[in-house]
Formats: structure tokens, C-alpha cells, sequence
């Protein structure tokens, strides 16, 4: 019996003391320079926040989403925390029409879900049925009503609801009317998205109604259902709407040609159709950087400076007569990649890189909202997609 006890508290002794030694081994690592606990080694900290463009394919283009990836050197890669501390917008541009701005501390699925957002998910208002009561130019009327659907309307769709069970009303359609002819002989008249009126008391094209008992006609009925006009509601009052712009070409009548429609927009989004989609293009880059590992004089900065198609590159003069190659537009660059093609030597003396966290974002709006707006916009969308996500885990 005393012989199980003594093999038990040998057991126990020999586990401690290796729980020592392992602590001690432990606290002998993380005092070493060379194994920074805490905080990533340099190489590791490149290829985790940086591209690496090499002459034939960059390199490093994955990200570690994975909070526990640098667990064993006590560095927590939670993308919630780095996004609460590092997260900013910087605006760079922004004129009536574009904005461009940088996105910094954000994950690249998250940029890309913020501009599949403002492609096919800001609502806004689009012309869905035409009623065509004489075409008789060369344009087929179902290539004239497409191209009518693509003509931006500037009217606010948040003001609107959506049609349902194909009911228009003052709440959720504006009706347009083209009525056009050519009069002159020998001439052609362009047809242009300015001769859209707008009718703030909705459809004038009558429904044809006739009472069989009495016959005698009911009350003139027409495609809409307006309980009011438009233009007496305080937000229209205004602020007329219109085409957002008024040169747009829809057809060419010769003489004696004429075209007479109405054309009913209502509210939708771009995921269903294009022609509700707020934007021209919207585009994203990573941040280009580009670092001279070794300097570069004379004949080789000017070769640098000539070869660079967008004039990245610049020269200093160092004096003596001599002369450096500088970064000076590094946000110009395309990643063409021409500097580093001539030769081994070149890419051992410049380095090409893209910052994975931080994005170089471009809008370019229709007409229908302001760019700052459709930002506005699609940062409220990408916050009611993340609260249904945690109403639904919860």
C-alpha cells in the first residue's frame, strides 16, 4: 500500500518539475530578440497587409480572416476589433457627378459587398411600362420602350413605395408623356429625353368603359388611379421631376413622323433590372506602394522616369551634379509592371505593392442621386443586411 503512495507522489513530483521546466523554456523563447511575442515578425506582417507585385504575377494576394492565425505569438487577428480601430473614409474628389474616396482598415469581401450594393441594391426610379398610342418611326416599339427604361430619372425613391398587385397611384408611379411630330419636309427631327413631360395627375390615356344597361358612358377612367396630384404634395412642390438629363437621344422622325406614348416609372432596383441600377461604373482598387530598395541615379532614373507610361516616377537633383529617381505619384500607378520588366536587377531595386486593407473607391451616379447620397445609401442597406444577420443568430 505505502509502495502505491510513494509511486503516486513520485508521479506528481515528476509532473511538476515538468511543468517548471516547460514554463521556464517558455519564458527563455519569449525573451529572445529574435521571436517578438506580441507583435508579428516583419515578413510575416508583409505578406499578412501587403501584395507583392512580381514581374510575372504577384504574390501574398490572400488574406488571413482567421482570428487565431497568430495565436501562438499573442497577436489577436480579429477582424472586428482591427475594423473598430483602423476603419476611415477620406474624400479625395467629389464634384456634382463623381466622388472618389478612400476605404481604410476594411476586408476585401467587405468592400465588394458595399459596391455589389450600389449596383444593384439602392433603389430608384425607372420607366417600367410605355403605352404607345402611335409610333409610326422606323424604331420598333419594343426597342423605343427599352430605351426609354434607360433614360435616369431624377426623382427621389424614397418618397415612393413600390407598386403592388400593379396598382399605380400617386405613391408609387410618376407618368411621363412624349407627343412629338415632324413638320418639316426635307428635315429630321431629333426626338430628346427634354421633351418627357411630366403629368403630376398621372395617366391621360382613357380605359374604355361603357355601361350595357343605360349606354351611357361612366366616368372617364385612365391608367392610373391618382387620388391627388402630384405636384400639390410639399416635396414635389419644388421640385419638379424630370429626365436627370435632358440631351439624351431616343429617336429621329423624318417627315410626317410622329410618336405619341406615355411612360410610367415606378420603384425598383438594379438586381432586377439595370436600368434601376443609381450608378455608371463603380470600381475599387487596392492603394498602390511602391518603395526604391536601392537608389537609382543618373542614366537608370532617367531610364525609370521614360518607361513608366503614367509618370510615377520623378528625378532630384542630390548635387555634384547627380541625379536620384523618386516616387512621386504613387497613387497613379496601374501596376503595369514596365519598371520591373527590363531585368532581374530591376525588380531586385524596386518593389511594387498594394496595401490589402486600404481602397481607392470611384462613383460614378447617373444623375438620379448625388454620389455622397448613394454612399449614404448603401451603408444604410449594408446595416439592415447586418442586423438581419444578428436578429437571426440570436
Amino acid at each position: 500500500m505505502s509502495s502505491d503512495n510513494e509511486g503516486t507522489t513520485s508521479s506528481s513530483e515528476s509532473e511538476g518539475a515538468d511543468s517548471v521546466k516547460g514554463n521556464a523554456t517558455l519564458e527563455f523563447i519569449e525573451n529572445l530578440s529574435d521571436v517578438p511575442m506580441g507583435r508579428l515578425p516583419s515578413n510575416i506582417e508583409f505578406q499578412r497587409t501587403r501584395v507583392d507585385c512580381k514581374a510575372d504575377a504577384p504574390i501574398h494576394t490572400d488574406t488571413f480572416q482567421y482570428s487565431g492565425a497568430y495565436s501562438s505569438m499573442r497577436v489577436e487577428n480579429s477582424f472586428l476589433d482591427n475594423f473598430c480601430d483602423n476603419f476611415r473614409v477620406e474624400v479625395i474628389r467629389l464634384t456634382e457627378d463623381e466622388m472618389e474616396f478612400d476605404m481604410i482598415g476594411i476586408d476585401p469581401a467587405l468592400a465588394n459587398a458595399f459596391r455589389r450594393i450600389l449596383i444593384s441594391e439602392v433603389p430608384t426610379m425607372a420607366i417600367e411600362k410605355v403605352l404607345i398610342a402611335n409610333n409610326t418611326s422606323v424604331i420598333q416599339d419594343e426597342v423605343l420602350a427599352q430605351r426609354l427604361g434607360l433614360i435616369p430619372i431624377k426623382a427621389d425613391p424614397r418618397l415612393f413605395e413600390y407598386a403592388e398587385n400593379n396598382t399605380a397611384s400617386e405613391k408609387n408611379t410618376i407618368v411621363f408623356k412624349l407627343d412629338v411630330r415632324c413638320e418639316r419636309s426635307g428635315q429630321r427631327l431629333s426626338v430628346k429625353s427634354k421633351e418627357l413631360v411630366w403629368l403630376p395627375n398621372g395617366s391621360e390615356f382613357p380605359l374604355e368603359s361603357q355601361d350595357s344597361k343605360t349606354g351611357l358612358s361612366s366616368k372617364p377612367k385612365t391608367y392610373t388611379s391618382f387620388t391627388c396630384s402630384q405636384d400639390s404634395l410639399p416635396e414635389f412642390s419644388g421640385n419638379p421631376i424630370s429626365p436627370a438629363l435632358g440631351d439624351i437621344l431616343i429617336a429621329r422622325l423624318g417627315p410626317g413622323q410622329e410618336i405619341e406614348l406615355e411612360a410610367h416609372a415606378v420603384k425598383g432596383i438594379g438586381k432586377t433590372h439595370s436600368k434601376w441600377s443609381p450608378v455608371s461604373p463603380v470600381w475599387y482598387r487596392m492603394l498602390p506602394e511602391i518603395v526604391l530598395l536601392e537608389d537609382i541615379e543618373d542614366q537608370l532614373a532617367e531610364k525609370l522616369v521614360a518607361v513608366c507610361p503614367v509618370k510615377v516616377f520623378d528625378i532630384e537633383d542630390i548635387g555634384k551634379g547627380k541625379k536620384r529617381a523618386t516616387v512621386a505619384r504613387p497613387r497613379a500607378c496601374t501596376l503595369c509592371r514596365e519598371c520591373i520588366r527590363e531585368g532581374k536587377g530591376w525588380e531586385n531595386a524596386i518593389s511594387l505593392r498594394r496595401k490589402k486593407d486600404h481602397f481607392i473607391f470611384n462613383i460614378e451616379s447617373s444623375g438620379v442621386f448625388p454620389p455622397e447620397v448613394l454612399v449614404t445609401e448603401a451603408v444604410k442597406i449594408l446595416e439592415d443586411k447586418c442586423d438581419r444577420v444578428i436578429s437571426d443568430l440570436s
